[in-house]
């Protein structure tokens, strides 16, 4: 089953968890399956069902443009990640 790394932001949430293994084959269900052990994850990190604004998604350490419809596999690793600005 997929890794999903929670943001640091979250972890409050998610008795201070850093990681958790969790069910599914996209990011969404991985994140959903975050949801239905901590109730309110989803709503912070994707609200309205999409990934909030300025945050990006790596699986298996490739930024993917899929968002929450990447698909993962069983051995996958998901971060979330502020959205870096500059020049």
């Amino acid at each position: 089953m997929p890794r999903l790394f929670i943001p640091p932001l979250l972890r409050s949430y998610c008795g201070g968890k850093e990681e958790m293994i969790v069910e599914g084959a996209t990011v969404l269900e991985a994140v959903q399956s975050l949801d239905n052990e901590y109730p309110g994850v989803m709503e912070r990190l994707c609200p309205e069902g999409k990934l909030r604004a300025g945050t990006s998604v790596t699986v298996d350490q490739n930024v993917t443009p899929r968002g929450l419809s990447q698909k993962v596999s069983s051995e996958s690793e998901i971060h979330f990640l502020p959205a870096i600005g500059g020049g």
